[in-house]
């Protein structure tokens, strides 16, 4: 089977089974596809696999702790609050680049912009107590869960579409 139909074989029935998965067991569906192409970003193999879990996940914590510092810092205005905090906290994500477990900076903005989708388009979530809560309604517990998730699929798929193609011939 030619490569390109091996992956797209792979992905497709995992992406099928990825979507089930998330419709019944609550998982984001969004945050899984991410993590997933993420995988992918970092390499397609075992070592991507533990490079993109760190940064996603890294991201996601930058994130939630951007969420709560505007939630609880006391200022007049929402817009200049927020804009400060996450300009600072991306900052952060970028400048930890200096360490290599977390130089993989794009898999870290995948975490960091997944965990802000789901804070702002969710109702309440950008609350003190959805942010410390031990649960789904929790953005980082719920994104990071997710992009775990995503990056095992990941790595599934690139094994799968691996195992569907032929050995190579030895001259």
């Amino acid at each position: 089977m030619k490569p390109l139909v091996a992956l797209s074989l792979s992905l497709g029935v995992l992406a099928g089974l990825a979507t089930w998965l998330s419709l019944t067991a609550g998982l984001l569906v969004w945050a899984v596809f991410l993590a997933w192409a993420s995988f992918f970003h970092c390499g397609g193999d075992a070592a991507a696999l533990k490079t993109s879990i760190v940064n996603n996940i890294f991201g996601c914590v930058v994130a939630w702790v951007a969420a709560l510092l505007i939630v609880v810092i006391p200022a007049p205005s929402l817009v200049p609050r927020a804009a400060i905090v996450v300009g600072l906290t991306v900052i952060v994500l970028v400048l930890a680049a200096h360490l290599k477990a977390l130089s993989a900076i794009p898999a870290g903005f995948y975490g960091y912009a997944a965990t802000f989708a789901f804070l702002l388009m969710t109702k309440d979530a950008l609350t003190v107590n959805a942010l410390t809560a031990p649960n789904m309604q929790n953005g980082f517990i719920a994104v990071a869960l997710a992009m775990v998730v995503g990056n095992l699929f990941g790595i599934v798929s690139a094994k799968l579409s691996a195992a569907l193609q032929p050995a190579p011939r030895l001259a």
